[in-house]
């Protein structure tokens, strides 16, 4: 039976459904309503979708269940569009495509709040979000809902999810669930960017993104037709402008280097199994508990007490004037980091001969892999044969997206980044030469 037939996409114009911003009306079918039901997706309407960036942008307090809903909108609006592509109707079953909207639906199940960031730390005996998603589909009430309502498996969207599956089917799913362009990325972008109350995730043309979509050269993932071209750069050009201006923007990465900081004060008294579970409300309790008596309650109070207090930022070095020390910090383990931190907290007080403590002054340099990637195939049909395609990849017809998803990202906009207390601030405000002292603390063991 082709997946046309498939109940959820004849509920596309039936008009009923659940709301959404913007103006958006999801269709539920009552399998979709008794998925959405279960207790692992009602916990998602409990952990927001932008975790820190809310204490910069006062309006981003949506929910992953909120995203997981646009996302499973998008699935529909997918399907929709590729089953006009005949390769795709050939590789792709109705079962197929229902694992694909189920896959959707559960593709945020793992997260936890503020998973990202804590995640970054590779801490041992903390698991990562996409164990948990693996988990959560093989719990009694996910397994009941997806083997008697939908005929599928958990392994089955577990591996859809996490790029495990082998089969060209599973292949082509998993590109449209995380790929250059997908069903993740087109809502995220705008559902942040709405909430964020700023324009740059939202200005693509993501109807035309929809109708230029098919399958690459090889038939095993997702690509777009010339026609798709002007609108994959622009989304290339709001994920750039996103990260700058809202995912790293300066006051954010300093929440997120205080975050850190105070589980790493209390990493040893943190049952990991309890946090992965957590909401917003009980991930607090559950840090504060094990901080306690420490230098990291003063840095919590400063993000989640009563008066936000955010670490003001004392000096940032991008990777293309600053090389070497943002060469030499990028990528760092935690410890490592941490290490570096202490050691020129201990340089700034012989040189200043002000006292200042430890986690007054926080070091938050970004990873080494890179946040964006666009390695997308695009068909350009000659006007004497348009039944082939000639396959070229987005990068090779327009530098701009080469300059912005490559260079300028991880030249500008991923900076070593340090920041201090108000006490800290102050203490070290007419010290000159701090990269020169920051490059002999990475150096030396700090005797």
């Amino acid at each position: 039976m082709p997946f046309a037939e498939l109940p959820e996409l004849k509920t596309i114009y039936n008009g009923g459904g659940v709301r959404i911003p913007p103006n958006k009306t999801v269709p539920l079918t009552p399998r979709v309503r008794r998925l959405l039901d279960s207790s692992p997706l009602r916990r998602l309407a409990s952990v927001r979708q932008l975790g820190l960036v809310s204490l910069v942008y006062p309006g981003a307090v949506h929910s992953r269940l909120e995203h997981s809903l646009g996302v499973y909108h998008l699935a529909l609006a997918f399907l929709a569009s590729l089953h006009g592509d005949d390769r795709f109707r050939e590789a792709i079953s109705e079962q197929d495509a229902a694992a694909f909207l189920v896959a959707a639906i559960l593709h945020d199940i793992g997260h936890w709040p503020y998973c990202h960031p804590i995640e970054d730390m590779d801490l041992p005996d903390m698991p990562r979000h996409e164990e948990r998603t693996s988990q959560l589909i093989s719990t009694d009430e996910i397994t009941e809902l997806l083997v008697a309502d939908w005929g599928l498996r958990p392994e089955r969207i577990a591996q859809l999810i996490l790029g495990t599956a082998g089969d060209t089917s599973g292949k082509i799913i998993h590109s449209l669930l995380s790929g250059p362009i997908d069903v993740d990325k087109m809502d995220y972008l705008m559902r942040d960017s709405l909430h964020a109350g700023v324009p740059y995730g939202r200005h693509f043309d993501q109807d035309r993104l929809l109708a230029s979509l098919c399958l690459n050269a090889n038939g095993e993932s997702l690509a777009i037709t010339e026609k798709g071209r002007t609108a994959a750069e622009l989304m290339v050009f709001a994920r750039y402008v996103m990260f700058s201006e809202v995912y790293w923007h300066h006051a954010v990465r300093s929440a997120t280097a205080m975050l850190q900081r105070t589980v790493w004060l209390g990493r040893d008294h943190l049952d990991t199994n309890l946090l992965v579970q957590s909401t917003e409300n009980t991930f607090v309790q559950r840090i504060s508990d094990a901080t306690k008596n420490s230098d990291a309650q003063f840095i919590l109070e400063g993000l989640f007490g009563s008066q936000r207090k955010l670490f003001k930022r004392i000096a940032t070095f991008d990777a293309k004037t600053h090389t070497v020390l943002h060469n030499t910090l990028a990528g760092l383990s935690y410890k490592n980091l941490v290490h570096v931190s202490n050691c020129f907290v201990k340089r700034l007080e012989k040189k200043t001969g002000n006292t200042i403590k430890q986690n007054e002054i926080l070091i938050d340099a970004p990873p080494k892999e890179r946040e964006i990637e666009f390695n997308l195939q695009i068909c350009c049909r000659g006007q004497l044969n348009e039944s082939e395609c000639r396959w070229r990849s987005l990068v090779e017809m327009s530098p701009v997206t080469q300059s912005l998803a490559q260079l300028q990202f991880d030249h500008l906009v991923k900076q070593v980044r340090i920041f201090g207390s108000g006490d800290a601030v102050s203490a070290i405000q007419h010290t000159t030469g701090l990269e020169d002292i920051l490059l002999e603390a990475s150096n030396d063991a700090c005797n």
